[in-house]
């Protein structure tokens, strides 16, 4: 007779997993969440808050675009989960309305804590003392009223164009001479700060739109304002690539401009705002798609920024000041030298980027060093790494730039780097028209004696020396052939399209990756079902690929032990008897963004063991990254690497409980309590701690703490 399936009873689609966007939004919950830990300082509080707005923002110009993009154009296609486009969007809806309001509640008692520590943020109507009116007033009509360009809302005068995010005033006037009524927009152009730092003290900001209620009679001379509302709008911001594009940039170029003019997907409304108005925008900005929501407070949360960089160090965290890798400093600075005597693994932030840019300048100034092959997915606007490549290439040297064009926002900064790099000399390549290029990778060629060998960088995190600073990702270096050749293999494939026959050490998407991950979580069933300890921990910022998640399942009702760290999506569904008992799945959110991708497997030992598998990628476990993705997948075999990313890495994030939510059966999230006998802080434990691949011998005796795992209740 079959064994029964212990599976059956859980078939529906929703029994299985949870929704990706909702599972966002709960993300953006515990981001907000950090706004209210009174463990942080306080501007580091209403950073968290500003980010929770600005990543709503994004979530809504892209995630809720393509969703509302299917609704309109009756695609029926569902979710994981089995819900329609336009259930998701009725849910995200409800749910995203609830999360507005809970950041004005934050914003509001943030705002008197604020106060109370002597930072001040007035309205329009704030009384105020002669010299600080004048200061205001003439910033006013000097710094402000020049740029404004009101325009009257009639026949006479179509609707102005109101770009992505942008932030408008609706006046209803009347002319004091005769009573008649005007109803006036004022747009605020992107260009001004969106608070203003009122001169002298105490510390007053104010937002630039109750400065401009405040002076509207210097905006609207002979009128009187009966009432006023701001709004705000936010389009559609995605890019779609059309697979009859002939030439990428060009298109991206034109795409661009288009993004900027995409449908209103949701529109923010004060709700002062009266509904004759409101349905005037609606008519106006072709709205009535949109989602609409009343604002009972600030307009524009992830503009809160703008006060974070008041100079109060009292309020935000200590500085930190990230190492340079001992070992490099070692051999005098000499990247190659260092990497050529052992392999080395880079933990940002705690260990500085300084170090991957400094492999390259070194290869841009070394004579010897013949080829320079880097992919570029995020540099950011002021980017070293870019200096590099334009230097090798000035210099004579053979260097390649695998720009990705499709780089989500930073299209337009890439197609600048891209031109830049190509009048230097530089040989840009695009990649594929259908993928994205997201692997980190850079390969220098040097001529030692009578040869040539190879060093390349592996990152987990983009070449962006902003994110570095706070992202926590790995950066591995190597000279092993093995690695090496298959990097070259990798960028070949990328640049001409030549499908590499057998890689030595590197899997690679879309080729293999998934496939790979399920042989390695079959190995560990495998194990469980002889007997022995099956064991997996992996790290990765996004679970949603659904083969996946049905393998760790099986994985689960097989008997493997499996920690999963992920940040932000989660579609699977832990603790469930008979589906993922032994599943357990945390999230971390605090100082630092966790971004690095780590996967464990322990080979038929408890973890941590030094025969476990060990890997690092670029790649979360997402359809994206695994079917519509270049990713690398790489096999961590030196012993001390090995060492650091499991016993020191992985064991400090799963021992982590000061900054640590657990994902419950039903979706929510459980703030862990920290403290009690053994109270841990991840970040805090690698501000302080050297690292065990890069600490060199200088510090071999410097004690480390020694980490360990509280036993299973």
């Amino acid at each position: 007779m079959a064994e029964a399936d212990p599976t059956d009873s859980l078939t529906t689609p929703a029994d299985r997993y949870f929704n990706r966007e909702l599972s966002w939004l709960g993300f953006n919950q515990r981001v907000l969440e950090e706004a209210m830990n009174r463990a942080h300082p306080l501007l580091e509080r209403l950073r968290f808050l500003s980010i929770s707005g600005a990543n709503l923002d994004e979530f809504f110009s892209v995630r809720v675009a393509g969703l509302k993009g299917q609704q309109l154009q009756n695609v029926d296609h569902c979710s994981v989960d089995g819900l329609t486009p336009g259930q998701q969007l009725a849910a995200i809806s409800d749910e995203s309305a609830r999360l507005m309001q809970a950041q004005q509640k934050v914003w509001g008692l943030l705002r008197g804590e604020l106060h109370d520590a002597g930072i001040e943020v007035v309205g329009p109507q704030a009384p105020m003392d002669a010299d600080s009116e004048a200061w205001l007033r003439d910033h006013f009509l000097h710094q402000i009223f020049p740029i404004l360009t009101p325009q009257a809302l009639d026949p006479a005068h179509p609707f102005p164009f109101i770009p992505n995010q942008g932030l408008s005033i609706v006046f209803d006037l009347e002319r004091l001479s005769d009573r008649t009524p005007i109803r006036e927009l004022v747009m605020i152009p992107s260009s001004l700060a969106r608070f203003v730092r009122i001169a002298g003290e105490p510390v007053r900001y104010m937002a630039l739109e109750a400065v401009i209620r405040r002076y509207s009679a210097d905006l609207f001379p002979g009128y009187r304002v009966r009432n006023s509302g701001v709004f705000r709008i936010i389009r559609d911001s995605d890019i779609e690539i059309e697979e009859e594009a002939e030439d990428l940039v060009r298109y991206f170029r034109s795409a661009i401009k288009r993004r900027r003019r995409g449908r209103v997907i949701r529109m923010e409304i004060e709700e002062r705002i009266p509904e004759p108005v409101e349905e005037m925008l609606q008519d106006m900005l072709h709205g009535h798609e949109a989602i609409v929501a009343e604002v009972e407070g600030f307009v524009g949360i992830g503009d809160l920024a703008g006060i974070v960089d008041e100079d109060r160090p009292d309020l935000k965290f200590e500085p930190y000041a990230p190492r340079f890798p001992e070992r490099i400093r070692e051999y005098g600075g000499d990247c190659f030298a260092a990497i050529r005597a052992k392999d080395i693994v880079v933990h940002h932030p705690y260990e500085s980027f300084d170090v991957v840019i400094a492999f390259l300048k070194q290869a841009a100034s070394d004579p010897d060093v013949v080829a320079i092959k880097q992919t570029l997915y995020r540099a950011g606007k002021q980017s070293a790494i870019i200096r590099a490549l334009i230097d090798a290439a000035e210099a004579g040297k053979s260097v390649t730039a695998v720009v990705e064009l499709k780089a989500r926002f930073d299209e337009e900064q890439n197609l600048l780097w891209a031109a830049q790099l190509e009048r230097a000399g530089v040989q840009v390549v695009y990649g594929f028209v259908d993928w994205k290029t997201h692997a980190k990778v850079s390969m220098v060629v040097r001529r030692e004696a009578d040869q040539f060998r190879t060093y390349c960088h592996f990152g987990t995190g983009n070449y962006h020396p902003v994110t570095a600073r706070i992202y926590t990702d790995l950066s591995f270096f190597t000279a092993d052939p093995h690695y090496c050749r298959d990097a070259a293999a990798l960028f070949n494939y990328i640049t001409g399209y030549v499908e590499p026959q057998s890689l030595e050490r590197l899997v690679i998407s879309p080729r293999d990756l998934r496939n790979r991950l399920c042989d390695l979580i079959d190995a560990e069933i495998a194990h469980a079902r002889a007997g022995r300890p099956a064991t997996i921990w992996a790290k990765m910022n996004s679970l949603v690929d659904p083969a996946i998640i049905e393998k760790l399942y099986a994985a689960s009702n097989a008997g493997v032990d499996i920690d999963l760290i992920v940040r932000g999506i989660c579609c699977l569904r832990p603790g469930i008897a008979g589906m993922s008992a032994n599943i357990r799945v945390k999230s971390i959110v605090g100082r630092f963004l966790e971004h690095s991708r780590i996967a464990v497997f322990g080979n038929g030992k408890p973890l941590p063991n030094n025969g476990a598998h060990v890997f690092i990628s670029s790649a979360d476990w997402m359809q994206r990254n695994f079917d519509r993705r270049v990713e690398f997948l790489l096999p961590v075999e030196n012993p001390t690497v090995h060492d650091q990313i499991v016993d020191q890495v992985m064991v400090a994030n799963l021992m982590d409980n000061e900054q640590s939510w657990e994902l419950q059966g039903d979706g929510q999230y459980r703030r862990l309590a920290a403290g009690g006998d053994r109270p841990f802080n991840l970040h805090r434990y690698f501000m302080t701690n050297p690292s065990l691949s890069g600490r060199g011998a200088a510090l071999d005796n410097a004690p480390i703490p020694q980490l360990s795992l509280a036993p299973r209740v």
